[in-house]
């Protein structure tokens, strides 16, 4: 009874799904974590969390609960049923809140309500972004919300603030600005902006840039702001200080999703196409980190999988039909890389390069032919990666 009471009264604007918010939570990787604050700010927009969750199953069970909520605009009482049941499913087990109805209770209340807020703020960015309705509404306004029964002294003051949307203020003061947060930001014409300023509700009147008094930990930026951000950015340094199990995990998370979406043969046609392509391809990340470090005799973990836009130009020019089994890799077979390398059948050393750097040569099987690709490592201090130096495909036994 005291969930459909909690449900009931006077939900706030993200019990109300739309479009742009349910496309935000929706690209969201699966992120295991120890803590809450393993990741902050910005990477939320790429990353679905909840602390101490990192069993990669467990994890995407969640993440379709919330999405469903998210999508169906079910309440608080619906989602905690579903939470009970995936714990069961998962034998979930030492999560804070454990062990009580009322630590229970809070823990579902902060995964529900703080995914719902951020993704309905996110999916706010984007609309009030739009070139449309900002030629007809072009400024901003924030909203306290007055039902809240603890109101935070300092989100009643930001009330009626209304500022351009390249105002310095957003970027920090976006709502949700804390846990349980229920402000929002609504567009408004330039007359109410004229007003806004005669009250004393305009730019004069915004915090002093960098003061983030009134935000919670975490919460000091605008959801959906950065969604270009590149998973890549998001992930890369965590995976190198993560444990090898919450490593494997993610690892396979992020990859799924990138072979589910990189063109990989269109990129390779591009490059042979068009010498004036020089950018890389990002294929994922490495998975089998262990093996990888043991036969180059460097640590891996978090290292990425490129292919140089110049390395299919090669292997097209010297590694074709050799006069017995060998023929020319197509564009087709570059989608066979990461399996080559993450799930190799032999892994052993290579020669240095003419970098002077470690290579790793992987073999696999794969219907009936041989795939030989070698791989340089690449240990810079930023974009980690082993990148492919060449690729021979041969028949069976070749």
């Amino acid at each position: 009874m005291a969930d459909a009471i909690e449900d009931s009264v006077k939900r706030p604007p993200w019990h109300r799904p739309f479009a742009e918010q349910v496309t935000f939570f929706r690209q969201k990787l699966n992120l295991p974590t120890e803590r809450w604050d393993d990741i902050l700010r910005s990477a939320h927009d790429k990353a679905f969390i909840v602390a101490g969750a990192q069993s990669a199953d467990l994890l995407s069970d969640l993440h379709a609960a919330v999405g469903r909520a998210i999508e169906q605009g079910t309440g608080l009482h619906a989602f905690r049923k579903n939470f009970n049941a995936l714990v069961t499913k998962h034998g979930w087990t030492g999560w804070a809140g454990e062990g009580s109805k009322a630590g229970h209770a809070w823990r579902t209340k902060v995964i529900y309500q703080t995914n719902m807020s951020t993704s309905y703020a996110a999916g706010r960015w984007q609309q009030l972004n739009n070139p449309e309705l900002q030629k007809a509404l072009p400024y901003w306004q924030y909203k306290h919300n007055d039902s809240v029964v603890h109101p935070r002294p300092l989100h009643v003051s930001w009330d009626g603030l209304t500022l351009p949307p390249d105002h310095a203020f957003w970027n920090a003061h976006f709502p949700p600005n804390g846990w349980g947060c229920h402000c929002r930001v609504v567009p408004v014409s330039k007359a109410k902006f004229m007003q806004a300023i005669a009250d004393g509700r305009g730019p004069a009147n915004a915090p002093a840039a960098g003061d983030t008094s009134g935000i919670d930990s975490g919460f000091d930026y605008a959801p959906g702001a950065r969604v270009d951000t590149s998973y890549r950015q998001v992930v890369q340094d965590k995976l190198i200080n993560y444990p090898p199990a919450i490593t494997k995990a993610l690892t396979r998370d992020v990859n799924r999703y990138l072979n589910a979406h990189e063109a990989v043969p269109e990129f390779v046609r591009r490059v042979l196409a068009d010498k004036s392509v020089t950018e890389p391809l990002w294929l994922g990340f490495v998975e089998n980190d262990a093996a990888l470090t043991q036969v180059l005799q460097r640590d891996v973990r978090g290292y990425l999988m490129t292919i140089k836009a110049d390395v299919p130009r090669h292997v097209e020019d010297s590694h074709g039909h050799d006069g017995g089994t060998q023929r020319p890799a197509q564009p087709e077979d570059y989608r066979q890389l990461v399996s080559i390398l993450n799930e190799a059948d032999s892994l052993r050393p290579g020669a240095l390069s003419r970098h002077k750097q470690p290579t790793v040569v992987a073999i696999k099987a794969i219907a009936g032919e041989i795939f030989r690709a070698v791989f340089e490592l690449q240990p810079g201090k930023n974009n980690r990666a082993l990148s492919l130096l060449s690729f021979v495909i041969k028949a069976g036994g070749g």
